[in-house]
């Protein structure tokens, strides 16, 4: 089988398409059939030894993956093959086939395609634990989502409207802002582009409190950090929730006098350290998920797609903060649908 791995320390353009055996299921394991990789932040600093996790090399990034399951190990009952699955993983997933946990996947609907049941889990898995475990996001409340138009961004803007809030959405672009708008964004904020000067940021806190209104943002969905986290904090409203998910803009440096006089709370979102450590309330997440999608209040934009052999290409364009939606690898290993 075919496998794009890192060899060595670096960006995409180091990967390796390499043939390899196909691994065999051990008790408790299943063999599937990738049939689409999302491809996610992460697998920006998997490769280059940036990321919590340093698998050892060499080794295939892509933690998001659907599939077919082609075999199953000892002790798997619950699981035949032929099964459509949706696995998370640390890495693996740019491969054609791939070992995963039997109690860790999720079954993929009848109707819903690879590509999609690619795209939900840490986008939306995330934002179902931010946004209600950690933001406690409730009906008439106001959404600030930063980096609204990227994979996760996209499904924050998309829940906050499923639970009832109004959704400020801010963006890098013209472009973007119109992608936000299509996916249920109230309002739209398009910021500069980075590093910002003292002006620039106090007018992008202008800027976001107008877009808020006079009450401010109950939950600011920080996607980016960098220079755009104080701003976000200068609009949150009293006893507001400041929820820390990613830094493509780098780690901010926010003044916690701040904080005290919003009397506001500063919390992280780590989905993956949740789903480990409370798997039952993480899989309520996920079949309400799958409810939201079936009812039509979600759906996954995917707005590119790369075969194997170019998954470098797919991990650059996140790189570069390019993306818009999901970005998704595909492989040559069957019917799609």
């Amino acid at each position: 089988m075919k496998a794009l791995r890192s060899h060595a320390i670096g960006g995409p353009e180091t990967l390796q398409l390499d043939e390899i055996a196909s691994p065999v299921p051990g008790p408790g394991q299943v063999l599937i059939t990738v049939k689409a990789c999302a491809i996610n932040y992460p697998d920006v600093l998997i490769i280059k030894d940036m990321y919590q996790f340093k698998p050892p090399r060499p080794f295939a990034p892509g933690g998001e993956l659907s599939g077919v399951i082609a075999a199953v190990g000892d002790g798997v009952t619950q699981w035949q093959v032929g099964d459509r699955v949706i696995a998370m993983m640390g890495n693996g997933g740019l491969a054609e086939q791939v070992l995963a946990p039997a109690d860790k996947l999720f079954a993929l609907p009848d109707g819903v395609s690879f590509e999609t049941g690619a795209s939900l889990l840490m986008t939306y898995g995330t934002n179902m634990h931010g946004l209600l475990d950690r933001g406690h996001l409730k009906a008439g409340d106001t959404l600030l989502v930063l980096g609204a138009a990227g994979g996760v961004g996209l499904a924050a803007v998309e829940l906050g409207k499923a639970y009832g809030a109004k959704v400020v959405a801010a963006v890098s672009s013209e472009e973007k802002a119109a992608v936000a708008r299509e996916h249920g964004a109230d309002e739209v904020v398009i910021y500069p582009v980075a590093p910002l000067d003292k002006d620039q940021s106090k007018a992008l806190a202008e800027a976001f409190k107008t877009a808020c209104g006079p009450g401010g943002a109950n939950v600011v969905y920080d996607i980016v950090g960098g220079d755009y986290s104080e701003p976000a904090v200068r609009a949150i409203a009293w006893e507001g929730r400041f929820c820390v998910v990613g830094f493509p803009a780098g780690i901010a440096r926010l003044p916690l006098n701040l904080t005290l006089l919003k009397s506001c709370d500063v919390c992280g979102v780590f989905w993956g350290a949740f789903a480990a450590r409370d798997p039952e309330a993480n899989a309520v997440h996920i079949a309400t998920l799958f409810d939201l999608l079936k009812t039509g209040k979600i759906n996954p934009k995917v707005s590119a797609s790369f075969p194997l052999e170019r998954g470098g290409e797919a991990i650059t364009l996140l790189a570069m903060r390019k993306a818009i939606g999901k970005v998704v690898v595909t492989m040559n290993s069957g019917d799609d649908t």
